[in-house]
């Protein structure tokens, strides 16, 4: 990190402190490296590996680790979106954000029921208790995905699939679970041969949650790895100039 030693110093209040503090003022940019990122000549492609750190890349092209700096300024989207994360990393990242049990079911959630009476009765909503009639497991809706026929019950649930699942505001509500998963392995959408979005609901209102058999179930976790990778594919300043452009940046920097 000695680069950013080189940065002039501002005041700054971190948090709730109550005294400030003098702090490199990393907000001063230097345009200069606007000037290479897209010169012919100037850089090479890399692909980071799975666990790789910035140090480390610049290590094994350099020959030095000081110059990781300069892999966040030549690629906006690392600056933007952070440098990639490890396969395990990535997973546990998912799974932190997508705690919860999904339930998919082929029964219609999108149309309102009618009662006897003709007053619509509101279906699986969040905030219900839904037990698996089978498993005798408990568990509240955190949310629903009404065109994917996903019910995301709050938690790791063991419900079992193919059991009925009754909701305890209404007995004479029910629905099948057709399949139960983690909320992180679950499907966020369909894509078709194209990868263009699939809407699986039909003219009905009849959610196909099979997918179709010419189109890809995109989970959330899938996502998560698309993601990932597009960080991996960087552009890095070639071995022979990157010296002459560390000090023409630190010399901008300084003036």
């Amino acid at each position: 990190m000695n680069h950013f030693k080189k940065y002039p110093k501002t005041v700054y209040t971190f948090g709730d402190e109550v005294s400030s503090n003098l702090f490199s003022d990393i907000s001063v940019y230097s345009d200069m490296i606007d000037q290479v990122r897209n010169a012919v000549g100037t850089y090479q492609d890399y692909y980071i590996q799975s666990g790789e750190r910035p140090d480390q890349v610049s290590q094994k092209l350099y020959d030095t680790p000081e110059y990781h700096w300069t892999f966040m300024l030549m690629n906006p989207k690392l600056r933007e979106c952070g440098w990639p994360l490890s396969e395990r990393e990535l997973l546990l990242q998912c799974q932190r954000d997508f705690p919860n049990t999904t339930i998919v079911t082929a029964n219609d959630l999108v149309t309102d029921q009618l009662t006897v009476t003709g007053t619509v009765r509101n279906k699986i909503l969040p905030g219900v208790t839904v037990t698996g009639q089978s498993s005798g497991v408990e568990g509240i809706v955190e949310h629903r995905h009404l065109e994917l026929g996903q019910i995301v019950v709050k938690g790791t649930k063991s419900f079992i699939e193919g059991e009925t699942i009754l909701l305890s505001t209404d007995v004479n509500v029910n629905f099948v679970a057709s399949s139960v998963v983690s909320e992180y392995l679950s499907v966020h959408h369909w894509e078709d041969t194209n990868g263009a979005y699939v809407d699986l609901i039909d003219a009905n209102g009849v959610v196909d949650i099979t997918g179709g058999a010419s189109n890809t179930a995109i989970t959330q976790f899938d996502r998560y790895v698309r993601a990932n990778n597009s960080l991996k594919e960087i552009k890095v300043l070639k071995r022979e100039i990157v010296g002459q452009i560390s000090d023409a940046i630190k010399t901008a920097i300084r003036s």
